[in-house]
């Protein structure tokens, strides 16, 4: 007699339905507005941040001149909490999904572009600092102008969201083809 493994909770499963989760999105976000009056977002606390971990390699005289990280200083506000919110949540569920696992070069990037760390590390910074110049060029990150904008029906939301969609489209068949590479 086998006995099949007892039904996983929802906060046990790997992949969530992305419907309950669009509608949690959107109910932290009329929250995040009623409670503090401010839209999601999340670039400028990184911003801060960034100007925090810069400090000890650049000097602080040098952060506390430049005219940007003056105009987004590192401040524990709501901003800052969703940052360290979404960092917790994220490793949260990973150890309850029980998918956690530390690995330099994801599974999917090996078998596309090889086992080289230095090569992945690289890749990973660029892409990094692709994301960031553009969302401090559109004032606003996915969540902030893509999530915060298109709820409230700001053509600048909508716009960033359907050019995300578009480019990230493109990049994905650029980098990975149209399917996996065949195991022989």
């Amino acid at each position: 007699m086998s006995s099949s493994p007892p039904p996983r909770g929802f906060l046990r499963q790997e992949r969530w339905n992305p419907y309950v989760v669009g509608a949690g999105i959107g109910i932290l976000s009329w929250t995040v507005f009623f409670l503090v009056d401010k839209p999601l977002g999340v670039t400028t606390p990184l911003t801060g941040l960034a100007g925090v971990c810069a400090t000890p390699i650049i000097g602080a005289e040098t952060i506390g001149a430049n005219a940007y990280f003056k105009q987004h200083a590192f401040k524990w506000d709501y901003g800052m909490l969703f940052l360290f919110g979404i960092a917790l949540g994220g490793l949260l569920s990973a150890l309850l999904s029980g998918s956690a696992r530390l690995e330099a070069v994801p599974t999917v990037w090996r078998d596309r572009f090889g086992s080289s760390t230095g090569k992945r590390f690289l890749a990973a910074f660029i892409g990094g600092l692709l994301v960031m110049f553009g969302a401090r060029l559109a004032d606003g990150c996915t969540s902030g102008n893509g999530i915060s904008g298109s709820l409230q029906l700001a053509v600048g939301g909508w716009t960033f969201f359907l050019t995300l969609f578009a480019f990230g489209i493109l990049t994905s068949l650029v980098l990975f083809g149209t399917g996996r590479p065949s195991k022989n």
